[in-house]
């Protein structure tokens, strides 16, 4: 027996080092909008071993997984210390999931998780399941985790065990290693999901960006992205919600549509990366897509480029809820550079570079969506013809 648990322990820790060591790589060619990165940044098998066996030969002779991790992804980000940290969504075999700090030197590979994972306060009956943290350096000093707090809807019949009730939790911390748990936000909707926090005070209030929804999965008479004030975190409560970008038809958001991770501040306006969700034949597609609000009035938009930001691609496309991108996590340098970190079919976490640069010329000079075919060919023969005009005085 401890010849089969050396062998195995052995064998798996080399494993586990060889994918922590491997260097990511750019892919080539590309949109000119963001750069992938070949392999994902985090994965199931990245979960520690430590998380996952028994290193006691006595009771484990051989060396089987005793808890076992399904999934890696839909991370919030953060930059602190010089550090590249991502807050993931982790999942048991058990389907339950949990947060995990996830450290890495240059933000594209080297990713490893922290000895472990995130724990604070559950209250009372509040939390069958936790995932989805949004984080937020907030000017007020604190970083703010806000999530999805989803348990069973009391309301549901004993034999229907699928009804749920989605709420937005709220935690802070200054290190992301101590953590304080606050009362959950209060809002006039029935249930919410990807609801994010504004980095800066607005009139003197904090600003929550919200996803007002009339069912679990169904945003129903809901839906769009919405926006709303509350004077105190500490007991947060947004008294009206206003929907700063509603569903539309036949567009990538026309089923549903939230917001990705906290807006980055430009000096053309506050960029935004958000999700969309259509239906299809084969089921739901989440993709991503960007827009623009004013400086100074968080409710105008400035800018909407038409159609998707970044869709899943190749094995992106395949996982435990197949064809979705997911972002709610990304991080800008000093000197411009952004990471986009996003997920692939509720399974794995990936990366994309780009720059405030690059992202502010996408997003205002990319044409908005003109709802109907005629118009979408109208704009492709507008920038034929001025090419025709460039090409032919060159």
């Amino acid at each position: 027996m401890t010849a089969i648990f050396e062998g195995r322990k052995a064998d798996l820790e080399q494993a586990h080092k060889t994918l922590l060591d491997r260097r990511n790589e750019p892919e080539p060619y590309g949109n000119g909008i963001f750069t992938r990165y070949k392999y994902p940044v985090l994965t199931a098998a990245h979960a520690p071993l430590t998380w996952r066996f028994d290193f006691d030969p006595n009771s484990n002779p051989f060396f089987m997984e005793r808890i076992g991790i399904n999934a890696a992804f839909n991370a919030g980000a953060i930059k602190l210390d010089g550090k590249y940290l991502l807050v993931a969504r982790v999942e048991g075999a058990d389907r339950k999931s949990f947060f995990a700090v996830a450290e890495s030197d240059n933000g594209v590979d080297g990713f490893k998780f922290w000895e472990r994972p995130l724990a604070f306060e559950s209250f009372a009956g509040a939390d069958t399941n936790v995932y989805d943290i949004r984080l937020v350096q907030h000017e007020d000093g604190w970083i703010y985790g806000l999530f999805c707090t989803e348990k069973r809807d009391p309301a549901a019949s004993p034999g229907d065990q699928t009804a749920a009730v989605a709420q937005c939790g709220i935690i802070r911390t200054k290190d992301l290693k101590s953590w304080e748990r606050l009362p959950d936000l209060k809002t006039p909707s029935p249930q919410q999901r990807n609801v994010v926090l504004h980095p800066e005070f607005v009139a003197g209030q904090y600003a929550f960006y919200t996803r007002p929804q009339d069912s679990f999965i169904e945003a129903g008479s809901g839906g769009g992205i919405g926006f709303g004030l509350a004077p105190d975190i500490t007991n947060a409560e947004v008294a009206e919600e206003h929907i700063l970008y509603k569903k539309q038809y036949h567009t990538v958001y026309e089923a549903k549509n939230g917001l990705g991770p906290a807006p980055i501040k430009t000096s053309k306006g506050w960029l935004h990366l958000a999700h969309g969700v259509r239906n299809t034949a084969a089921g739901l597609r989440y993709v991503l897509y960007m827009f623009m609000t004013d400086l100074h009035d968080l409710t105008k938009i400035t800018h909407k480029p038409g159609g998707y930001f970044l869709a899943p691609e190749g094995e992106e496309r395949i996982g435990d809820v197949s064809n979705v991108a997911f972002c709610n996590g990304w991080i800008v340098d000093q000197d411009g550079k952004v990471f986009i970190y996003y997920a692939s079919s509720d399974t794995r976490m990936h990366v994309a570079t780009s720059s405030i640069a690059q992202l502010v010329d996408y997003v205002t000079n990319t044409p908005e969506d003109g709802l109907n075919s005629a118009a979408s060919v109208n704009a492709i023969n507008q920038l034929i013809t001025k090419n025709k005009q460039f090409l032919g005085n060159s």
